[in-house]
């Protein structure tokens, strides 16, 4: 049963990594750096783990909307980018803009694959599949997300601060309103309920377009698109 929970805690996180990998044509990333920056990843859990212990040391409530912001979305999604800019910012084979999505992603993935296992070997088969279906492919798109704008800081002579804050504030953001709407249905009624399912629907929605995108605009501005395709 154990295999059976693992294997189900890591195979949609090697699904999203396949995908993104191949979604890199025209270069691909060198493997040592895409393992550096999923094992990054994982070890941005503790990072997270010190952040939020220290800001609930100085501030803490007891709502849904703090453990939604406050102890979920901005302080993984700050760590997340710690590492990224730490370890594969200013390597030299971050040179086209799809390379900011493929590293944060891989970097998220690592931090959804360890946060996966601990929730599945604890919760069970149920929660393997529901986190499979919602929890890691929303981690990938918040990384599509901050990857998104980490490419335009890197390749911007003009915004490059704006860019750099937006990469984490805008998947900081989202991220923090897709676990809120997942919490806080505990505490509303049926017909609440309704609404707060409807408005996750479409918060998924935008995720994917938004990331879909994203992916398309950054691949097809590829320096290499027109040198040597790379499958």
């Amino acid at each position: 049963m154990a295999l059976l929970l693992l294997g189900i805690s890591i195979l949609p996180v090697i699904l999203l990594l396949v995908y993104i990998y191949r979604q890199d044509k025209y270069e691909k990333e060198p493997l040592g750096l895409l393992i550096l920056a999923f094992v990054g990843g994982i070890f941005a859990i503790l990072l997270d783990l010190v952040i939020v212990g220290l800001l609930n040391n100085i501030w803490y409530s007891d709502t849904v909307f703090y453990s939604a912001f406050m102890e979920a979305g901005f302080p993984e999604e700050l760590c997340k980018f710690l590492i990224v800019f730490l370890l594969i910012w200013w390597n030299k084979n971050f040179n086209e803009y799809m390379d900011g999505i493929v590293y944060a992603t891989f970097c998220g993935l690592g931090f959804a694959c360890l946060e996966n296992i601990l929730y599945v070997m604890e919760g069970g088969l149920g929660v393997g599949i529901m986190r499979a279906i919602i929890s890691v492919p929303g981690h990938f798109l918040f990384g599509v997300m901050m990857g998104y704008f980490l490419s335009l800081a890197k390749f911007s002579q003009e915004n490059r601060v704006g860019y750099l804050l937006l990469s984490v504030i805008v998947p900081g953001i989202v991220h923090g309103m897709f676990d809120w709407l997942l919490m806080v249905t505990d505490e509303i009624g049926a017909f609440g309920q309704i609404i707060i399912l409807v408005a996750f629907i479409a918060l998924d929605i935008f995720m994917w377009i938004f990331g879909v995108r994203s992916i398309r605009k950054h691949r097809e501005n590829s320096q290499f698109k027109n040198i040597q395709p790379n499958v």
